[in-house]
């Protein structure tokens, strides 16, 4: 529920951006690039990556109702939307500064579109799907998940720029 809270904030500094964007014409480069990164690693390599590898798997073993696997099913979608976005803004982004004339709209609409998404999802993760998800597991189970997920919040920086530095390497 952390990290949702975070999410939410940075939805609402998108918003701003957006009405800055719109009433002056221009995008701030440094700020979309700190949204995908922010989205790419955070909302979904964290956030959506414990929710796949951990806590979806772990469900997908037990006996969900017909609604929760819905929604379930539903959320892995919305992630893979999610994904989408934040390709597209860094698309637009790219044409952007290259001097695409039409990026800055396509900026607007994705961040409108990402700004739209995200606190739905959240209501829907937070409302009706993790609380009552939650009586699936004993409570021994629930303390096992929640320490799978710090470890695999430890691990994600390790990851994240062991992947860079290959990447340099491969060049």
């Amino acid at each position: 529920m952390r990290e949702h809270r975070l999410i939410e904030r940075f939805i609402v500094v998108l918003r701003k951006e957006l009405e800055r964007e719109k009433s002056q014409g221009a995008a701030n480069v440094a700020l979309l690039d700190a949204g995908v990164d922010f989205f790419r690693t955070y909302a979904d390599r964290t956030h959506h990556g414990k929710e796949e590898d951990i806590l979806f798997r772990d469900l997908d073993n037990r006996k969900l109702s017909m609604e929760h696997r819905r929604i379930m099913d539903d959320l892995i979608d919305e992630h893979v939307e999610a994904r989408a976005m934040v390709t597209s803004l860094l698309d637009a982004r790219g044409r952007y500064e290259a001097g695409d004339p039409e990026s800055l709209d396509d900026i607007v609409v994705i961040l409108a579109e990402l700004a739209g998404f995200y606190p739905v999802h959240i209501e829907k993760e937070d409302k009706r799907f993790f609380f009552p998800c939650m009586d699936y597991f004993t409570g021994e189970e629930q303390a096992a998940m929640l320490d799978e997920f710090w470890e695999f919040d430890r691990m994600l920086i390790h990851e994240k720029y062991r992947k860079m530095v290959e990447l340099y390497e491969s060049e």
